[in-house]
């Protein structure tokens, strides 16, 4: 009997049923240099990724289409969109995580620009995966607060965080996103983590501020199903090595 494909939703079910860890390299169009592409492609498929996220806060450039292409001829990972709008969304990639931005009250994030873009991922084949975005203070302003104008959960109360996972559970979202931002002082609280793993059912992905395997592997032990790492991999040629 032939064997079911299934959908990137349906593995990142299968692997937290299965206790399975993943891991996903986020590639941000505004910080690659194309002839550098090559290396860092190499390096992604030296390492344990299991998917590449891309996107970024704000995309300028245009190298988005280029990229995805370079990354689906030369990877067998499943490549999806993480877009800080709807500028950036490409029928190249294999999904895309639809985000709203729950820790925020910024219409635009919460359903403007998901309104946008629903007529232009109705005309693609991507696998659209609702997804709960949860900005987590981090000891200094990110990306992501800086252009959404919205301010990020304390850090310290965990029941906020808690209960802002399980109202996004509840709306129907198949995933929740804990994440500190690029370039952030601080990972998401690994007690956050845990509380809010242990409180809801669908898949946790935990991403920003972690820059070395000891943090990876310390989110995994707090119960994130799926970790997200970016900048520290591409600065880092050895990251694995430890």
């Amino acid at each position: 009997m032939e064997q079911k494909i299934l959908t990137i939703h349906q593995q990142i079910l299968d692997a937290k049923k299965k206790g399975q860890k993943l891991l996903a390299i986020l590639l941000d169009p505004d910080k690659i240099l194309l002839e550098n592409l090559g290396r860092l492609i190499e390096k992604i498929n030296q390492s344990p990724a299991t998917h590449i996220f891309v996107g970024g806060s704000i995309v300028q450039n245009n190298i988005l289409e280029e990229l995805i292409t370079e990354l689906k001829q030369k990877t067998n990972l499943p490549v999806i969109l993480f877009p800080g709008d709807p500028s950036q969304i490409s029928s190249k990639a294999d999904g895309i995580l639809f985000l709203s931005l729950l820790s925020g009250r910024n219409p635009d994030y919460l359903i403007e620009y998901q309104v946008q873009a629903a007529p232009i991922l109705k005309k693609t084949n991507l696998e659209v995966i609702s997804t709960g975005y949860i900005l987590i203070e981090s000891g200094n302003e990110t990306a992501v607060a800086r252009v959404s104008k919205t301010e990020p959960l304390n850090r310290e109360n965990f029941d906020l965080a808690l209960a802002t996972a399980q109202a996004g559970e509840m709306l129907g979202n198949k995933l929740i996103y804990l994440e500190a931002g690029s370039g952030a002082k601080k990972p998401v609280p690994l007690e956050m983590i845990s509380l809010i793993a242990q409180n809801i059912e669908i898949p946790v992905i935990v991403g920003g501020g972690i820059v070395d395997l000891h943090g990876i592997k310390s989110a995994y032990n707090a119960g994130a199903d799926l970790v997200v790492i970016g900048t520290a991999f591409e600065n880092d040629s050895h990251f694995f090595d430890s």
